[in-house]
């Protein structure tokens, strides 16, 4: 499916079963989108730290976007609506994700004429050209995919940005261990996002195609190590 704000067109893409029994309670069901579309909610849900999270995307991402940004599935809150702002005349944004319930959403919240394509595609198998965007950026969805969805969406956003361009990836990591938070949120990412553990066993790093240098990865971490940014050079 995509979407220009005035059309689409419709194309039949599979609802991963992980996604469908572990997420159908905040992502896939119509009611669940229409609960957690509140930005005060995904803030309380990060401890306070969504708009923290969002504006250090951005600013690695760059203040002014030439070229085509790809934005690796939807976000709930203002990030899409901010970061499409950030365009420079002539340049674009196109937004992928797997759940049409979710480009659904995004559209009703970007204004009308936004140089924002959605597209209906698996992270893990894009339909993109190869070498066809400036910059990607994946915030809060490696944690909600399987290792093996994980390393593929990996390999996927590193096939369509250009060399010399840029990955920037927002999510979970394991926090310090003198962080008050530490057991609570393992008991909370058990019940609720089993695999975001992952994200406290393994570095991001370990699951990118063994032709990523590493020296072309830095890694930021905040508050107390709950989460990080990798900025990925390709």
């Amino acid at each position: 499916m995509r979407n220009q704000n005035d059309g689409r067109v419709e194309d039949p893409v599979a609802v991963p079963l992980y996604l469908s029994e572990t997420y159908w309670w905040a992502y896939v069901h119509p009611r669940a989108v229409n609960f957690f579309e509140r930005q005060w909610l995904v803030n309380l849900i990060l401890w306070g730290n969504f708009g923290r999270l969002r504006d250090a995307a951005l600013a690695a991402l760059g203040a002014r976007l030439t070229g085509r940004t790809l934005q690796v599935a939807c976000v709930y809150g203002d990030l899409t609506q901010r970061l499409a702002r950030r365009l420079a005349p002539g340049s674009s944004l196109d937004v992928v994700d797997v759940l049409a319930v979710q480009l659904d959403n995004l559209a009703r919240k970007l204004p009308s004429g936004a140089a924002v394509a959605l597209i209906h595609g698996d992270s893990a198998a894009l339909d993109l050209p190869a070498a066809s965007y400036d910059r990607a950026l994946l915030f809060f969805l490696l944690h909600e995919q399987p290792e093996a969805v994980r390393v593929k969406t990996l390999a996927e956003t590193l096939r369509v940005v250009k060399p010399g361009g840029e990955i920037v990836i927002v999510d979970y990591h394991r926090p310090y261990r003198w962080n008050p938070l530490r057991l609570p949120m393992a008991g909370v990412l058990r019940a609720l996002e089993p695999f975001a553990l992952d994200l406290w066993r393994h570095e991001i790093a370990e699951w990118l195609p063994v032709s990523v240098s590493r020296g072309n990865v830095r890694k930021q971490t905040c508050f107390g190590g709950l989460y990080q940014m990798l900025r990925i050079a390709v």
